[in-house]
């Protein structure tokens, strides 16, 4: 099958977070779009009739944190039905995951954890990705992770993985620029490295966010605004693949929302500068 295409605005756009359902639906800001977790919305009731609220007035982006595309055993099908069911009715502008794995057997692990960059691995989550996207009928963002640690039997980096994986399955590759700065301070990843290993056109999405440090460990807490360094990045990842969707994530000591609106100004105002630039 032929995965469905992307249709996110190539603007700037917020995580959206129950503290702030009540204000954007009263407000209506100019944002370009919403992000949300999908496994918020699996059980429906209250929260899912919001969700549909936000999806009369903005798009909506579908972000999950539990598939674990990268775990050994077989795909979670009743989260996989889920996901499928909250598809089917939210009509999302787009559908991303991790790159991790986060269970083995009947161990699962509420995190989102790394595993060795290998063509075993490769073909295994292509697999993995693949049922994703035949299940639910669209195209699969895949997000690069934030580690703290790395494997010696990794036979490529991460980004020569995801463009691999881009190629093999057709998804397409959300591009968090935080988890990448963050790698570089605690794993020496190669920034440039990094986005030169990315085909530019299947890098859909940019995610922007805070951290924190912990003992001289840079932790990817989103509790915080976009630091000047993540945002140097940015402009590097604008010059080189190009303006994308870019959302503002902030899950922990969750702002005002005007906090919100103002990092997403600065992430569209930087879109609007390379334009500018090109013209």
């Amino acid at each position: 099958m032929q995965p469905a295409s992307h249709f996110l605005p190539v603007r700037a756009g917020i995580g959206l977070r129950a503290q702030h359902y009540e204000q954007v639906l009263e407000m209506l800001p100019p944002l370009g779009w919403v992000e949300v977790h999908s496994e918020n919305f699996f059980e429906g009731g209250a929260a899912l009739h919001t969700l549909i609220k936000v999806r009369e007035n903005y798009p909506v982006s579908l972000h999950g944190v539990g598939m674990g595309l990268a775990s050994p055993g077989p795909i979670d099908h009743q989260h996989l039905s889920a996901l499928k069911r909250l598809c089917d009715r939210v009509q999302p502008a787009a559908v991303s995951e991790h790159l991790c794995w986060n269970s083995t057997g009947e161990f699962v692990v509420n995190d989102l954890l790394p595993f060795p960059y290998t063509r075993a691995s490769l073909s295994h989550v292509s697999v993995r990705v693949e049922q994703v996207q035949e299940k639910i009928g669209r195209r699969l963002l895949i997000e690069n992770l934030s580690s703290y640690l790395s494997f010696a039997r990794s036979e490529m980096s991460e980004g020569e993985f995801l463009a691999e994986l881009a190629k093999s399955t057709g998804c397409g590759i959300l591009f968090d620029v935080n988890n990448l700065y963050v790698n570089s301070k605690n794993l020496g990843v190669d920034p440039e490295s990094f986005i030169r290993a990315l085909p530019s056109n299947a890098v859909m999405e940019y995610h922007l966010a805070g951290h924190s440090v912990r003992d001289g460990c840079l932790v990817d807490t989103h509790s915080d605004r976009v630091c000047n360094e993540v945002w140097d990045l940015y402009r590097l990842a604008l010059q080189q693949v190009g303006n994308r969707p870019t959302l503002i994530e902030w899950d922990n000591d969750t702002p005002d929302l005007s906090v919100l609106l103002e990092e997403a100004g600065i992430a569209q105002s930087h879109m609007e500068h390379r334009h500018d630039s090109m013209v």
